[in-house]
This record gives structure tokens, sequence and C-alpha cells, in this order.
């Protein structure tokens, strides 16, 4: 018999009315905007499912561009998203996607900000939980246990085997370790799960690995 926490009885501290629909909504919303790296300007996102049929009456809008704009999944604000959304100057767009055989309750986000652009999928999964399932298209599980350290870069030898050594050398413990590529010298993504904070020293050191990698430090969520 699976063992059942405080949480899972009582739930999260969060602005409703909605643990799924609304917490976990912000939860996305905050991730994905932090795998962007930086504040968005612009937001195309697709809502799948649950999220599409019921947004309205649970603010799941509401919730997302709240964790766009940076806000946590028990700020008062949130109500007022739509509003702090326009002085921010954040454009954004809600449309009905078909993801496929995902979770009922999942939603694409494509962002921009001024410099970069990012897509993410991600479901709510029940008790303001969250499951990220796709960065810029390739396949993930991230559900904010464990700090991340994401790299994209070109495909070939040893990156891998370096990021690995910068991490040991400053005494980061993997826990969980994923690389994911388009095909045999293409874009390559690493996903590194981690026991330990990474200091942005970390990030310098990955990033000069290689011309164009970039690398970005998910804290835990």
């Amino acid at each position: 018999m699976p063992q059942i926490g405080v949480f899972d009885i009582v739930g999260p501290i969060m602005v409703g009315p909605s643990s799924s629909h609304t917490a976990g909504a912000v939860r996305l919303g905050l991730a994905a905007r932090k795998i962007l790296g930086e504040p968005v300007k612009s937001a195309e996102i697709g809502l799948h499912g649950s999220f599409a049929a019921t947004y309205w009456g649970h603010r799941t809008d509401k919730a997302l561009l709240a964790g766009l704009l940076g806000m946590a999944m028990d700020d008062p604000r949130i109500p007022l998203a739509e509003e702090l959304a326009a002085e921010a100057e954040l454009a954004y767009v809600f449309h009905t996607v078909d993801l496929g055989d995902v979770h009922p309750n999942s939603v694409r986000l494509r962002l921009r900000g001024e410099t970069r652009a990012a897509e993410m999928v991600g479901a709510s999964t029940g008790g303001g939980r969250i499951l990220i399932t796709a960065i810029d298209q390739f396949p993930v599980a991230i559900d904010g246990t464990y700090t991340v350290l994401l790299a994209q870069y070109r495909d070939q030898p040893g990156v891998v085997a370096e990021v690995t050594r910068i991490l040991a050398d400053f005494g980061i413990n993997i826990a969980f370790m994923n690389v994911s590529r388009r095909m045999r010298g293409s874009t390559a993504l690493l996903v590194a799960e981690t026991d330990d904070p990474i200091p942005c020293t970390v990030l310098e050191l990955v990033e000069g690995l290689q011309k164009g990698i970039t690398a970005r430090i998910l804290p835990s969520f």
C-alpha cells in the first residue's frame, strides 16, 4: 500500500481555487520562466484537455501568467496577473492544442525574452505537483524535486564527460541524468538532476566547453 504524506491530505499553501488547475499552473509558468532564463516578453500558451475545457473557471489562465511573471503559488497577486502582465508589457495569447496522449492538465508554453526563446510542455498532476515532459521538443521528466542543470550543445564526443567532471570538481552529486539528441552530430540536451545546489560558476565553465552551448540552472521548485 503506498504511503500518504501530510502534503497529499492538506495540499499546498496556495491561492486557489484548485491545486491542480491553479497552483500547479502557477508552478508550470514559473518553471517555464526559469527555463527561459530571463523575463518573458511574449508567450504563446497552448492549453490541452481539461486545462482547455475549464481554465476560465479555475483561473488557470491567470495562474499561468502569474508564474510567467515570477510569482509563487501562494502569491496574493495571482488574481491580478492580467493587469500585472500589461504593466510588464508581457504579450500573450491563449489557444487550444491537442498534445496527444498526455495528462489532461497539460500546457505548451512557447516563450520569448529579450535575447532567448524556449518551449516547454508540462502537466499539473495534482496537489500542486507538476511534471515537465518536454523542453525545446526534447523529452524530459522533471518534477522540481531536485536542482537541475540543463545544457544544450552540439553533439560530439567528450561533452557529457566534461560536464560531469565539472560537477564532480564542485562536489555536486548527480542523482539522475538524461541526454537526448535529434540525430548524431545535431543539437543535444543534457539534463542533470543533482542532490546539491549548483553555483553560477558551473554555468560559466559548462558554457566554456563549446562555442554556442547554452546552460541553465533550475533550482528545485
